[in-house]
Order: structure tokens, then C-alpha cells, then sequence
């Protein structure tokens, strides 16, 4: 499971129309054509033709991104006039492509297409994430249908990436003479069991809270009724020491680790059945974890 989320930050900042949502993907398309550009720049050296495959990667990456900069112009003027131009609050721009990750890719003299191609699946995998943010808090069903649709987009970018990425590493397995197929089992056979505990953490939540309240518990997390009455019956008390208050905080604990199962195992899969299975649970997990956040968020206030 991945150590560091893919976000610095999950949005938290509701998106009010769609000249402000484009407004945001223009920035973040455009942010991420300049870094790819500087990195193909800084790897032009005609003393070193080593970081050659290198550079063409980013310049093909840089390529893909000003295309994405045209389709997101085109979409925002077909807006009404008075609609189309919008502020962008900072806090509401995510850097999809951090300069760190960039700069050690840039300082390594072991730097390889793989690499670079990596990078690439994680930008568009934050993309997803981000997006799949912004439709969990859309009131406005345009607004939401805008925002899946980007978020659906960035799905489809990372599976083109993710394959260059995957002939990268056979390419590089394949001149060390090592198997190019490792893989790392395991981890989604531990998310039927984490599964299992945030579904018994909710009933814990729900048992305290009023009947408005657990509603809006049980719309939240997609439990239905009659589920978590069968549950809560069969809870036992709270652990020695423990507090109502610790139980939102292992909810939203296990739904983030739900969230980060799926997206690795999205970034495994060898096959596209597998591929679509993991990518519908990591979408459906984003969704909830953001619900559940917005939900416990309310409750402090």
C-alpha cells in the first residue's frame, strides 16, 4: 500500500459553477505542460546522450498536455459569456505534478523512460482522485456530470500511460534478464477485512448518534438499514480505554486505507477486467471517504 496519499491535500473547497471548475483544469493542465516541458528542456545535453529516451518521453508528455489545454479552452467557450471566466481560489488548485518528484527525476543519473512514464500514471491518477472529489461534493448535477466526466478522462489517460509505463519496465527487465511480470499480491485480500471493520465502526458511530444525524451516516457510507441494524446487534462494547470519539476517526482511518488499496491495485492490474473492477471500487471509495469526511467535518461544528 502506497505511504504517501496522492494528494498533498483532498479538496475541500466546493466547486460553485462550471466556468470555475474549467478555470481549475485549464490551470492544472497548463501547470503540468510547463513542468513537463522545463524537465525535457533540462535534459537536453548534447555532451550526454544517455537521458535521450528520457527527454522524449517528457516532450511527448508535454505534447499531450497542451492538447489537453485546447480541449479545456474549447469547453469553456461554449459557456455563456458571463459564465465562462472565473477566479480560481489557491486553495482550490492541487499540483498535480510536484516539482520534487520531477527535480529527483531530473538529478538522477539512473533515470529511465520507465521512470518518467510513471510519473505521468500519477498525475493522471490524481487527476482522478481530485475530480472524483470534486463530483462527491457538487450539489448542481451539471456541475457533477462536468466533473466525472474529467475525472472518467483521467481514468482513460492513465491506462494509456500506465501501458507505456509497463513496456518501459519489460524493456529495462528485459536487459537486466529478470522476470518483467513480478507482482505483489495481497493487498486486496486484506480489504474484504477492512471492509468488514469500517462497516463495524459505522454501526459503532451510528449507535450514538439521533435519528436525523444517522441518516445522514447511512447516505454517507451507502449502508443500508437494515444491514447496520443486524450489525449493531452483534457489536461488542468499545475496547478497554477506548471513546466514542476515537470511532469517527478509525471510519475515516479505514475508508482512507480502502481508498489507497484500490488505487494500487489499480496500478497492478494486468488485465482489463481487472483493471475495471479495481478502478470502479477505488472511484466508489473516493466518493465515500469524501462523504464521510464532509459528514464527521459537520458534526465538529
Amino acid at each position: 500500500m502506497r505511504n504517501t496519499p496522492l494528494l498533498t491535500s483532498t479538496p475541500t473547497h466546493a466547486v460553485k459553477d462550471l466556468a470555475e471548475l474549467y478555470a481549475i483544469a485549464l490551470v492544472q493542465a497548463e501547470c503540468a505542460a510547463t513542468s513537463y516541458d522545463r524537465m525535457a528542456a533540462s535534459l537536453t545535453d548534447d555532451s550526454d546522450h544517455t537521458k535521450e529516451p528520457v527527454r522524449c518521453v517528457f516532450e511527448t508528455l508535454r505534447e499531450r498536455e497542451q492538447d489537453r489545454v485546447a480541449e479545456i479552452r474549447l469547453r469553456r467557450s461554449t459557456l455563456a459569456r458571463k459564465r465562462s471566466v472565473s477566479e480560481v481560489p489557491p486553495a482550490a488548485i492541487e499540483n498535480l505534478v510536484p516539482e520534487q518528484e520531477l527535480t529527483e527525476l531530473a538529478d538522477s543519473s539512473l533515470s529511465t523512460p520507465f521512470q518518467a512514464w510513471a510519473i505521468s500514471v500519477r498525475h493522471r491518477q490524481r487527476a482522478f482522485v481530485f475530480w472524483t472529489y470534486v463530483a462527491a461534493y457538487a450539489t448542481d448535477p451539471e456541475l457533477r456530470i462536468a466533473a466525472e466526466t474529467l475525472a472518467r478522462e483521467a481514468l482513460t489517460d492513465a491506462d494509456l500511460l500506465r501501458r507505456e509505463r509497463r513496456l518501459a519496465w519489460r524493456a529495462e527487465r528485459a536487459a537486466k534478464g529478470t522476470d518483467a511480470d513480478e507482482r505483489n499480491f495481497g493487498e486486496m485480500s486484506s480489504a474484504a477485512l477492512i471492509e468488514s471493520l469500517l462497516l463495524k465502526e459505522i454501526a459503532r458511530w451510528a449507535q450514538v448518534l439521533m435519528p436525523p444525524e444517522r441518516e445522514r451516516l447511512l447516505s454517507s457510507s451507502g449502508v443500508a438499514t437494515a444491514d447496520l441494524a443486524a450489525i449493531g446487534a452483534e457489536l461488542p462494547g468499545l475496547p478497554d480505554g477506548d471513546t466514542p470519539a476515537e470511532v469517527p476517526r478509525r471510519v475515516v482511518r479505514y475508508a482512507e486505507q480502502l481508498t489507497s488499496m484500490y488505487l494500487d491495485e489499480s496500478d497492478r492490474a494486468t488485465d482489463q477486467a481487472e483493471l475495471e473492477l479495481a478502478q470502479t471500487l477505488a472511484s466508489s471509495s473516493i466518493a465515500r471517504l469524501a462523504r464521510l469526511r464532509a459528514f464527521a467535518n459537520s458534526l465538529r461544528h
